[in-house]
Protein backbone atom coordinates (compact mmCIF):
# COMPACT_ATOMS: atom_id res chain seq x y z
CA UNK A 1 0.00 0.00 0.00
CA UNK A 2 0.99 3.28 -0.59
CA UNK A 3 1.39 6.02 1.78
CA UNK A 4 1.58 9.51 1.30
CA UNK A 5 2.52 12.32 4.47
CA UNK A 6 1.87 15.68 4.71
CA UNK A 7 4.55 18.45 4.63
CA UNK A 8 6.61 18.33 7.82
CA UNK A 9 9.51 20.23 9.19
CA UNK A 10 13.00 18.88 8.94
CA UNK A 11 15.85 20.14 11.52
CA UNK A 12 19.20 18.67 10.73
CA UNK A 13 22.76 19.60 13.00
CA UNK A 14 25.85 18.16 13.21
CA UNK A 15 26.24 17.06 16.50
CA UNK A 16 29.45 16.54 19.01
CA UNK A 17 29.98 13.09 21.15
CA UNK A 18 29.34 15.28 24.43
CA UNK A 19 25.88 16.47 22.70
CA UNK A 20 24.91 13.17 21.73
CA UNK A 21 25.78 11.65 24.53
CA UNK A 22 23.81 14.13 27.05
CA UNK A 23 20.65 14.61 24.52
CA UNK A 24 20.16 11.05 23.54
CA UNK A 25 20.40 10.05 27.64
CA UNK A 26 17.52 12.85 28.19
CA UNK A 27 15.40 11.74 25.38
CA UNK A 28 15.39 8.16 26.37
CA UNK A 29 14.04 9.33 29.52
CA UNK A 30 11.61 11.13 28.13
CA UNK A 31 10.26 10.11 24.75
CA UNK A 32 9.51 6.73 23.26
CA UNK A 33 12.06 4.80 21.59
CA UNK A 34 11.36 3.48 17.89
CA UNK A 35 9.72 0.14 18.33
CA UNK A 36 11.71 -0.87 15.34
CA UNK A 37 15.43 -0.64 17.66
CA UNK A 38 17.28 -3.04 19.39
CA UNK A 39 18.26 -3.34 23.22
CA UNK A 40 20.40 -0.41 22.24
CA UNK A 41 17.78 0.94 20.10
CA UNK A 42 19.44 1.09 17.18
CA UNK A 43 19.02 -0.23 13.97
CA UNK A 44 20.97 -0.13 10.67
CA UNK A 45 19.85 2.15 7.50
CA UNK A 46 21.13 1.04 4.16
CA UNK A 47 19.73 3.07 1.29
CA UNK A 48 20.53 3.09 -2.45
CA UNK A 49 20.04 6.61 -3.73
CA UNK A 50 19.09 7.47 -7.77
CA UNK A 51 19.90 10.10 -10.16
CA UNK A 52 19.23 10.84 -13.49
CA UNK A 53 22.46 10.83 -16.01
CA UNK A 54 22.79 14.54 -15.20
CA UNK A 55 22.37 14.01 -11.51
CA UNK A 56 20.31 16.40 -11.76
CA UNK A 57 19.42 15.58 -7.61
CA UNK A 58 22.81 16.01 -6.79
CA UNK A 59 23.47 19.53 -8.65
CA UNK A 60 19.74 20.58 -7.54
CA UNK A 61 20.52 19.80 -3.60
CA UNK A 62 24.07 21.93 -4.58
CA UNK A 63 22.46 24.26 -6.08
CA UNK A 64 19.81 25.33 -3.22
CA UNK A 65 16.42 24.34 -5.56
CA UNK A 66 13.65 25.04 -3.38
CA UNK A 67 11.69 21.94 -5.02
CA UNK A 68 12.91 18.92 -5.82
CA UNK A 69 12.72 15.34 -5.59
CA UNK A 70 15.19 11.98 -4.32
CA UNK A 71 14.61 8.43 -5.07
CA UNK A 72 15.55 5.61 -3.19
CA UNK A 73 15.26 2.14 -2.42
CA UNK A 74 15.49 1.12 1.59
CA UNK A 75 16.16 -1.73 3.37
CA UNK A 76 16.30 -2.72 7.23
CA UNK A 77 19.31 -4.61 9.30
CA UNK A 78 20.86 -5.42 5.78
CA UNK A 79 17.66 -7.46 5.56
CA UNK A 80 15.25 -8.04 2.39
CA UNK A 81 12.63 -8.76 4.54
CA UNK A 82 11.29 -5.15 4.33
CA UNK A 83 12.37 -3.10 1.17
CA UNK A 84 10.32 0.42 0.65
CA UNK A 85 10.63 2.40 -2.46
CA UNK A 86 10.70 6.08 -1.51
CA UNK A 87 10.57 9.75 -2.95
CA UNK A 88 11.29 12.17 -0.70
CA UNK A 89 10.59 15.71 -1.76
CA UNK A 90 11.58 19.18 -0.74
CA UNK A 91 9.63 22.14 -0.67
CA UNK A 92 11.73 25.09 0.52
CA UNK A 93 11.79 23.92 4.07
CA UNK A 94 9.45 21.33 4.62
CA UNK A 95 9.29 17.55 3.12
CA UNK A 96 7.12 14.83 2.01
CA UNK A 97 7.54 11.45 1.57
CA UNK A 98 6.12 8.80 -0.52
CA UNK A 99 6.93 5.19 0.16
CA UNK A 100 6.02 1.75 -1.33
CA UNK A 101 6.87 -1.59 -0.27
CA UNK A 102 7.89 -3.48 -2.89
CA UNK A 103 9.17 -7.15 -3.16
CA UNK A 104 12.55 -8.20 -3.78
CA UNK A 105 12.47 -9.35 -7.46
CA UNK A 106 11.02 -5.34 -8.13
CA UNK A 107 13.87 -3.85 -6.09
CA UNK A 108 16.02 -6.44 -8.27
CA UNK A 109 14.75 -4.79 -11.70
CA UNK A 110 14.85 -1.46 -10.56
CA UNK A 111 18.60 -1.44 -10.11
CA UNK A 112 19.30 -3.38 -13.12
CA UNK A 113 17.66 0.09 -14.72
CA UNK A 114 14.91 -2.13 -15.76
CA UNK A 115 11.54 -0.16 -15.84
CA UNK A 116 9.34 -2.50 -18.02
CA UNK A 117 6.14 -2.72 -16.66
CA UNK A 118 5.18 -0.12 -14.14
CA UNK A 119 3.87 1.96 -16.39
CA UNK A 120 0.78 -0.25 -16.12
CA UNK A 121 0.81 -0.22 -12.36
CA UNK A 122 -1.87 1.87 -10.35
CA UNK A 123 0.55 3.14 -8.19
CA UNK A 124 1.65 6.79 -8.75
CA UNK A 125 4.98 6.19 -7.66
CA UNK A 126 6.17 3.58 -9.65
CA UNK A 127 4.35 5.39 -12.64
CA UNK A 128 6.64 8.15 -11.74
CA UNK A 129 9.71 6.09 -11.77
CA UNK A 130 8.67 4.56 -15.22
CA UNK A 131 8.46 8.22 -16.04
CA UNK A 132 11.97 8.91 -14.99
CA UNK A 133 13.58 6.21 -15.84
CA UNK A 134 12.52 6.69 -19.27
CA UNK A 135 12.70 9.96 -20.11
CA UNK A 136 15.45 11.34 -17.40
CA UNK A 137 17.18 8.57 -17.36
CA UNK A 138 16.86 7.81 -13.76
CA UNK A 139 19.54 4.81 -11.95
CA UNK A 140 20.87 3.81 -8.90
CA UNK A 141 24.36 5.55 -7.80
CA UNK A 142 25.21 5.04 -4.69
CA UNK A 143 25.01 3.68 -1.55
CA UNK A 144 24.21 5.13 1.88
CA UNK A 145 24.77 2.82 4.99
CA UNK A 146 24.51 4.48 8.73
CA UNK A 147 23.11 3.71 12.09
CA UNK A 148 20.14 5.37 13.38
CA UNK A 149 18.87 5.99 16.96
CA UNK A 150 15.40 7.27 17.17
CA UNK A 151 13.22 8.44 19.61
CA UNK A 152 9.28 9.35 19.37
CA UNK A 153 6.71 11.65 20.52
CA UNK A 154 2.76 11.48 19.34
CA UNK A 155 2.33 15.12 19.74
CA UNK A 156 3.15 16.39 16.50
CA UNK A 157 4.38 13.26 15.31
CA UNK A 158 7.75 14.41 16.39
CA UNK A 159 10.63 11.69 15.18
CA UNK A 160 14.01 12.69 16.76
CA UNK A 161 16.93 10.25 15.38
CA UNK A 162 21.01 10.31 15.80
CA UNK A 163 22.54 8.70 12.66
CA UNK A 164 26.08 7.22 13.29
CA UNK A 165 28.94 5.46 11.54
CA UNK A 166 27.78 7.29 8.02
CA UNK A 167 29.28 5.46 5.02
CA UNK A 168 29.40 5.49 1.54
CA UNK A 169 28.95 2.53 -1.02
CA UNK A 170 31.04 5.04 -3.63
CA UNK A 171 29.81 3.84 -7.15
CA UNK A 172 28.46 0.20 -5.93
CA UNK A 173 24.62 -0.82 -6.27
CA UNK A 174 24.89 -4.24 -4.78
CA UNK A 175 21.97 -2.86 -1.90
CA UNK A 176 21.48 -6.46 -0.81
CA UNK A 177 25.01 -7.93 -0.23
CA UNK A 178 26.31 -7.10 3.28
CA UNK A 179 30.23 -7.34 2.64
CA UNK A 180 30.16 -4.39 0.02
CA UNK A 181 32.98 -2.41 0.71
CA UNK A 182 31.77 1.12 2.26
CA UNK A 183 34.18 3.98 3.89
CA UNK A 184 32.89 7.20 5.74
CA UNK A 185 32.55 10.27 4.20
CA UNK A 186 33.24 12.33 6.98
CA UNK A 187 37.01 13.20 8.24
CA UNK A 188 35.45 12.46 12.05
CA UNK A 189 32.58 9.86 12.66
CA UNK A 190 30.26 12.67 12.92
CA UNK A 191 26.91 12.16 14.07
CA UNK A 192 23.95 13.42 12.83
CA UNK A 193 20.90 15.02 14.79
CA UNK A 194 17.80 15.71 12.67
CA UNK A 195 14.44 16.26 14.12
CA UNK A 196 10.82 16.10 12.06
CA UNK A 197 7.37 17.21 13.31
CA UNK A 198 4.14 18.47 11.64
CA UNK A 199 3.71 21.85 12.46
CA UNK A 200 5.18 23.29 15.47
CA UNK A 201 7.88 21.82 18.11
CA UNK A 202 6.44 21.00 21.64
CA UNK A 203 8.24 23.78 24.19
CA UNK A 204 9.31 21.38 25.94
CA UNK A 205 11.29 19.36 23.67
CA UNK A 206 12.57 22.49 21.89
CA UNK A 207 14.25 23.57 25.69
CA UNK A 208 15.77 19.40 25.57
CA UNK A 209 17.83 20.34 22.50
CA UNK A 210 18.35 23.85 22.87
CA UNK A 211 20.09 22.98 26.55
CA UNK A 212 21.80 19.98 25.36
CA UNK A 213 22.88 20.79 21.87
CA UNK A 214 23.51 24.69 22.67
CA UNK A 215 25.75 25.91 19.97
CA UNK A 216 24.81 23.41 17.35
CA UNK A 217 24.71 24.95 14.10
CA UNK A 218 21.25 24.13 11.71
CA UNK A 219 22.51 22.68 8.24
CA UNK A 220 21.16 21.08 5.22
CA UNK A 221 23.13 18.01 5.36
CA UNK A 222 22.64 15.66 3.08
CA UNK A 223 23.85 12.10 3.64
CA UNK A 224 23.29 11.40 0.00
CA UNK A 225 25.34 14.36 -1.20
CA UNK A 226 28.35 13.60 0.97
CA UNK A 227 28.31 10.05 0.08
CA UNK A 228 29.08 11.37 -3.51
CA UNK A 229 32.49 13.46 -2.50
CA UNK A 230 34.31 10.86 -3.63
CA UNK A 231 33.57 10.80 -7.78
CA UNK A 232 35.70 14.15 -8.57
CA UNK A 233 33.16 15.80 -9.79
CA UNK A 234 32.92 19.86 -9.75
CA UNK A 235 30.60 21.34 -7.22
Amino acid sequence: MQTTLPLRHELKYFISPAQYYLLSRALDRTLRRDPNGDENNEYAIRSLYFDTVFDDALHDKLAGVGKRDKYRIRIYNYSDRVIKLECKTKYGSLISKRSLTIPRDLAEQLIAGDPTGLETTRSGLLQDMFREMTVRLLRPVVIVDYVREAYLHPAEEVRITFDKHLRTGLRATTLFDPSTPVVPPFENDDTILEVKYNRVLPPYIRDLLSTYCEGAVMSAISKYTWCRRFEEKEY
